[in-house]
């Protein structure tokens, strides 16, 4: 059986990258340990009567991939709103209760494990993710079908301090889901939501 993680705290933030090559450029400036560029693909699950999105609850499934290689990796993750003290002292910062468990089973035995205790899949969304570590924060550079992303998760004194030697203000800072911003794309363009996923050419 593989070890339980302990539930953690989530402090992040998400800002809306325009243009690649400088972010690239300042994040490299910065001297972080890089990681090597994933594929995510993630489905949430929840409930029939939406039980976890009532609450600001989250079950998700991730399965990684990495360029070049066949085997996946797969981590099933929930998350919680925080103590309401600590989310109303840092109203700037999206604050999460989050535990993260990687599973032996391949993505396609799990998801069926997952129905089978009465779940369903609600919400699929991919993205290619490149991580940077630096020592009290990492950076998470998130291309996805409704743009590209930059989530900053630390302490909130290190995500004011990268975020500004990239370039932004605090006004920048986002709290919304990749379900919030694919559904604010949706509308601009004039389409319904289902999935966020790359189209297969």
């Amino acid at each position: 059986m593989p070890q339980r993680e302990k539930p953690k705290s989530e402090i992040e933030i998400k800002l809306r990258i325009t243009n690649l090559p400088e972010i690239l450029r300042k994040i490299k400036n910065l001297r972080p340990i890089p990681r090597l560029r994933i594929r995510e693909q993630n489905t949430l699950y929840d409930t029939p009567q939406s039980h976890l999105r009532r609450r600001k609850m989250l079950l998700r499934v991730r399965v990684e991939t990495r360029a070049n290689r066949g085997a996946e990796r797969v981590i099933l993750t929930a998350k919680a709103p925080p103590p309401r003290d600590q989310n109303t002292n840092r109203p700037r910062y999206k604050i999460r209760t989050e535990r993260e468990q990687p599973v032996p089973q391949s993505s396609r035995q799990y998801a069926k494990g997952l129905v089978a205790l009465g779940f369903r899949p609600t919400f699929r969304y991919d993205k290619f993710r490149t991580t940077f570590s630096l020592p009290a924060l990492h950076l998470d550079l998130d291309e996805t079908p409704a743009g590209t992303y930059l989530e900053l998760e630390g302490n909130p004194n290190a995500i004011d301090s990268v975020a500004k030697s990239l370039g932004f203000t605090k006004k920048a800072y986002l709290r919304a889901t990749y379900w919030d911003l694919y559904a604010a794309a949706c509308r601009r363009r004039g389409t319904k939501p289902k999935n966020m996923v790359f189209t297969v050419k």
